[in-house]
């Protein structure tokens, strides 16, 4: 059992808060806002290397800077971030104390030195073979060392967040059924369990290949397990954005869902269905069937999309319900234009419901079919796509919560209120902005990868279209003000964090 000292209670959810709980959300949380700033800086100088007007960097600088950008921004920032968040889950929302807190502690170095070496070798210029590192591309040994590293930190991580809540069960510190945002994260966890073993799995060989040990690699095998982890790593930022979309739903008007039981089956298709997806990056490889092909892409794939369909009716629901609960009947829409827009919560959640359904969700579909996926997969079109689905989707949900974080569980008031209000809308219409640019030059055959997206003109000159350069133009000021927006939550998070006012136990304040 455990001893009142070793927590606090908070004064609006009334839920406990341990210190060694806090400590760990604290560090992994200003953790990956680093890694996000490190992120943020080598997307604005990739993407003004793609806009042909400035065409910024020489290609070595390019490639090098893409793949710092790819492993900062889609693996480290948003996997410290979603350590952070199961921590927050499970022993948080269930008033338990954390699972061993010296072995989350051991998780977390061995992310953050891994992380770290994989910077270094990238940088460096010993790792320029991009996110997906495709055999035969050779990183330094170093390189792929700290990938294994990273990866067993984040499954030890995963393995204290089910071990907190057994213990919580053990000793019924809640009732009922677990809160939707646990069984969401659970969701999550269970998918960065299969993910993150990838990850490990292929990059043992892939080690011990780079030091000379195992002589030949098999490119399809690599391919096939590598994106288990490439690909997978998107499904665990579904999920965890999706449950952070009910939580800032309860935490800026009060929402909750109309029937739970609907949405954790949802959760469950996830679980369930959800990595299928990762094959759409092998529909040109010779290792798979057609038949294989064409159920993975259509009939699995659609009931996880079915999942998203059932979240993205759901949330609007428990949205409307809640705000005519607060008084605001009047029309169809009242309920809507009275929402709280002046806090940065719910813009946050309106764009990321938004940008992840109507931009990256819609495409994922289409793309994710085999006749398609084989047409568009290295365009432009589909950066265009998991930029709306990792980016607008995900990343623009942690923002949002991370506003909320800040007074409730780290008790600092946030310096900047005002820039954290306009961040969303900044961040938000960069992002639509971009991702559309990407998705319209990719359809008029813009490069995906590619240092010079008009390099077509000098080899296959009948192929490329003029308009491909007005839609580049789009993407980059899109990415501008992306990466603005971007800023300004470093700065709001960074500020509010370190040197925000300290607020006293019982002040029940939110924003």
């Amino acid at each position: 059992m455990t001893n009142a000292a070793e927590f606090r209670t908070c004064p609006i959810t009334g839920k406990k808060v341990f210190k060694t709980t806090q400590n760990l959300m604290w560090i992994n949380a200003v953790t990956a806002v680093v890694f996000i700033l490190i992120g943020g800086i080598m997307a604005l100088l990739v993407a003004l290397t793609r806009w042909p007007a400035v065409h910024l960097l020489p290609a070595d600088l390019f490639y090098r800077f893409l793949t710092a950008h790819g492993l900062n921004m889609l693996i480290f920032w948003i996997v410290f971030f979603e350590i952070a968040g199961l921590y927050f889950g499970s022993s948080v929302l269930l008033n338990v104390r954390l699972a061993t807190p010296k072995l989350a502690w051991l998780a977390y170095l061995l992310m953050l030195v891994g992380a770290v070496m994989v910077d270094i070798m990238v940088f460096t210029g010993r790792a320029d073979v991009m996110f997906t590192s495709y055999v035969p591309l050779m990183a330094h040994p170093l390189y792929y060392l700290g990938i294994i590293l990273f990866a067993v930190g984040a499954l030890i991580g995963c393995g204290i967040f089910f071990a907190t809540w057994a213990i919580a069960r053990a000793e019924k510190t809640y009732e009922g059924s677990v809160p939707l945002v646990t069984f969401g994260l659970t969701a999550a966890a269970i998918i960065a369990v299969f993910t993150l073993s990838a990850g490990a799995i292929i990059y043992i060989p892939t080690f011990l290949w780079s030091l000379g040990i195992i002589k030949n690699l098999d490119a399809a095998m690599y391919r096939l397990i590598f994106w288990g982890l490439g690909h997978s790593s998107q499904q665990i930022n579904v999920t965890a954005m999706v449950s952070i979309w009910y939580l800032l739903g309860a935490l800026t008007v009060g929402a909750k869902p109309v029937n739970e039981k609907i949405c954790r089956t949802a959760f469950v298709l996830y679980i369930l269905f959800i990595n299928l997806a990762s094959e759409h990056h092998l529909l040109t490889d010779p290792t798979l069937s057609s038949a294989h092909k064409i159920a993975n892409t259509s009939y699995f794939m659609y009931l996880a999309v079915l999942a998203s369909m059932i979240h993205a009716l759901a949330i609007p629901m428990a949205l409307e319900v809640a705000q005519r609960k607060n008084g605001y009947t009047k029309g169809l829409f009242e309920w809507f234009t009275k929402a709280p827009w002046g806090q940065p919560g719910f813009p946050a959640l309106i764009f990321s419901l938004f940008i992840f359904g109507f931009i990256g969700g819609i495409t994922g579909v289409a793309y994710g079919t085999e006749q398609l996926a084989i047409k568009s997969h290295n365009t432009w079109a589909m950066t265009g796509h998991f930029h709306g689905t990792v980016v607008g989707g995900t990343t623009l949900a942690f923002m949002g919560l991370t506003y909320y974080v800040i007074p409730l569980i780290f008790r600092r008031e946030l310096i900047g209120k005002k820039l954290a209000t306009i961040q969303p809308y900044i961040f938000g219409i960069g992002i639509v902005l971009m991702s559309l640019g990407m998705g319209a030059a990719g359809t008029l055959g813009s490069p995906r990868r590619h240092w010079d997206v008009t390099f077509a003109v000098s080899i296959i000159p009948f192929s490329f279209d003029p308009t491909v350069i007005l839609f580049t133009t789009v993407a980059a000021i899109g990415a501008m003000l992306a990466v603005t927006g971007g800023a300004i939550y470093v700065l709001v998070s960074v500020l509010s964090v370190f040197f925000g006012r300290k607020m006293a136990a019982n002040e029940a304040k939110i924003i």
